[in-house]
Order: C-alpha cells, then structure tokens, then sequence
C-alpha cells in the first residue's frame, strides 16, 4: 500500500525532566522549556534549527517566546496523547512544511490529578479540572477514570478475567521502573500490595491508574537525510498513525470488540514491513491497566480476553516481568503506571533510548525495532513503528 512518508523522518534529539510528585516551584512552561532545551542540546542542534513546533499543555507561540526562536514556518498545539504531535510533526516534514521539529509535553498536578495539589494556590482552578468540567471533578459523564472503570468491569463481566489479571500489569511496570531514575515510583511491589491497593473507582484501584507527575519530555524529529549527519544513531518513524471509529466516546464506542484501537492496528499492520513477530521492545500505553491488557490482545499477541493467561505464559519469575516468548520486555521504563502519567511521552522517549542503545541498565542489547501505542481505545487511540536506521 502506498505510504511514502515511511522511515523518511527521524527522531533525532530526546529531553525529560525526570518526574515528581512536586517540581518545587517550577511551572509547567519552565518544565516545557527544561525539557525542550535538553532535548535540542541532544540532537546536537541550536535554537537557530528549529523551523516546526508543536506542544501540548504549553501553547506554541509561548515556547517560541520563552526559548527566543525566530523564523518558525510550522506550528500547531495538539491535545493528548503526544502520538498526536508526533503524527503531525511527522506529516509537516515529510510534506516540506518544516525541516526539524521540536515537540514538548509538560505535566503539571492540578487538582484534576491531585488531591495534594489542591493545597498550592498556584494550582487551584487551574488545568483540566478548569477545562474538562469548568472546575468539576465529580463524575457526571462517563469520562476519565470512571469510562475506563466501566469498561474495565464489562471486560472482567465478558471474559471472566479476575483482578489479577490487571495486577500483573501494574508489577511489571513498577519493577522496570526500578533502573529509571527519571521514575517517580521505584519500590517493587507484589500482587498482595497490588489486591491491597485502596479501591478508586471500583474495579480500578489507586495501583490500576497512573501516577499524576509534575515533569516535561521533548523530542527533536527532522528528516532521515539530515537525521544521519547528527550526533545520535536516527530512530525512523516507520510508521504511525492515530485512529477512532465511529461513536468515539467513553459511552458510546460499540464495545470491546471494535474501537480506536482496531483501527490503529489495522492501519500499523497494512503500512508497515514489521509487526508484532519483529519487534525487541514493546510499549502499550497504561494511563490504566486495562488499557494494556486491549492494547496486548488488539495487537494480536494474543486473542479477546486471553490477555490475562498470555501474560502468566510469559512472565520471567525470577525477574518478575513480562518478557515475551522470553525476550521482548514491556514498558522499560515503568510505564504510566510507575515512571509517571506523562500521557504517552516516556513511552516514545524510551522507545528512542533503547533503539539509540543509549538505556543504561534498562539496554535490550539486541532492541531495532519497537511498538509503541500510547493512547487508550476512546478518543485517543494511536500508534507508531520505530526502527533504528
């Protein structure tokens, strides 16, 4: 099938700010910035390179502003998760729009995330609550954690999947997070931590959700020709997309059989010469436990509702981790779940650092190619393949 912007863009420079549950002052545009400064200094490249911006939180006129970058000829300011910008920085090159692109993503606790955050002044009435609910929090639609709730009982109600099954997922983020240093949550825990977790909105305990983070990630994409005279070994979009079906909503998508992530796999699969036989890392998003377990049977790892017994197939004992047929590890970094809900952006960020070979304790020394879907099965579903040039 004709695809031609296939490994013609490269992400080239990568920067975090490593995660918290308090950044001590800092703002989100500072931690934006943080991050974009080091992701730019990464790439070996200057503020004079950047001709493309995209941003999420932080609108794109204002890190223009803050970094003091001229001469920008593309922008645009995506929601979450962050394989939005990183489809749309990817179309913007390869269609001439732009040559080298930064794209950041802060986090910021508000009192949306945080129970805690509420105590800031700075941070009261500010962020999605304001944005989501106008200052709501209380669950009068079937949004958020209380969709992924519902859906979560259905899939336990459809297949008969007990609440270990979702308990396997939050171990073995928390024990890859153990080598992250950026990870806000590097204590191991067990599967009686995990059945002991405070209950948040039933079936989904304080374990099953994503830790809200104050922090920032970038990266730096430009075109594959220029990638190769760059400091780092290029990491190539081999290809990504972003898609929903019909009735997107939390309530409305037609079940779990048929949603955003169908079609971002059909999509991955049709335009991609690698697949699920071919990848060294794999990285499902988990802003929710059940989001994994779909991602894993969607992807075609394994059938509907058999994620549960794949896993116990493929779970390392000794290391305790999934590690598929042995050697495909899942989440490096921790994940939502324990480095920190940065809405897919340490996903990709570790996908990149693995296929750099740049991981540190974390390095799968054969890792070339990685999966990556950051994004749940509503509104937000997307995905990409990365390989290393």
């Amino acid at each position: 099938m004709r695809y031609p912007v296939q490994d013609q863009v490269a992400i080239v420079g990568v920067g975090s700010t490593g995660f918290s549950r308090d950044a001590g002052g800092r703002s989100q545009l500072g931690l934006a910035a943080e991050a974009a400064v080091a992701a730019i200094r990464d790439a070996g490249l200057a503020a004079a390179d950047i001709d493309g911006v995209v941003g999420t939180a932080i609108p794109a006129h204002q890190m223009v502003t803050t970094l003091g970058l001229d001469d920008i000829v593309w922008y645009g300011n995506d929601s979450l998760p962050v394989g939005f910008g990183v489809v749309d920085a990817m179309n913007a090159i390869h269609a001439g729009l732009c040559e080298t692109v930064l794209l950041y993503h802060s986090m910021f606790r508000t009192p949306f995330w945080s129970r805690a955050a509420a105590r800031d002044p700075f941070r009261r009435n500010t962020g999605m609550a304001l944005m989501l609910h106008g200052g709501r929090t209380d669950p009068e639609t079937v949004e958020g954690a209380v969709g992924y709730a519902a859906w979560a009982s259905r899939y336990m109600h459809e297949y008969g999947a007990p609440k270990e099954t979702f308990g396997h997922v939050a171990i073995n983020s928390r024990t890859n997070a153990a080598d992250n240093p950026l990870a806000v949550r590097r204590d191991p825990i067990t599967m009686e931590d995990y059945l002991a977790a405070r209950m948040i909105r039933e079936p989904l305990s304080l374990l099953d959700m994503d830790i809200p983070v104050d922090g920032g990630d970038a990266l730096i994409l430009t075109t594959a020709e220029r990638a190769r005279d760059l400091p780092h070994k290029p990491v190539l979009l081999h290809a990504a997309c972003a898609g929903i079906v019909a009735s997107p909503g939390e309530d409305q998508i037609p079940g779990l059989q048929r949603h955003g992530q169908h079609v971002v796999v059909d999509f991955l699969r049709s335009h991609s010469d690698i697949w699920i036989d071919d990848v060294d890392v794999y990285y499902p998003y988990d802003g929710f436990t059940i989001i994994t377990l779909s991602w894993i049977e969607n992807s075609g790892w394994c059938g509907p509702g058999e994620a549960g017994e794949f896993i116990r197939a493929h779970w390392d004992k000794d290391a305790n981790r999934l590690l598929i047929n042995g050697k495909v590890p899942v989440n490096t970094h921790g994940g939502a779940l324990s480095e920190g809900g940065t809405q897919g952006s340490g996903h990709v960020r570790e996908a990149v650092l693995q296929l750099r070979g740049e991981a540190g304790p974390r390095q799968v020394p054969w890792a070339k190619a990685a999966l990556v879907t950051p994004g749940g099965f509503f509104f937000n579903s997307q995905g990409m393949v990365l390989r290393a040039d």
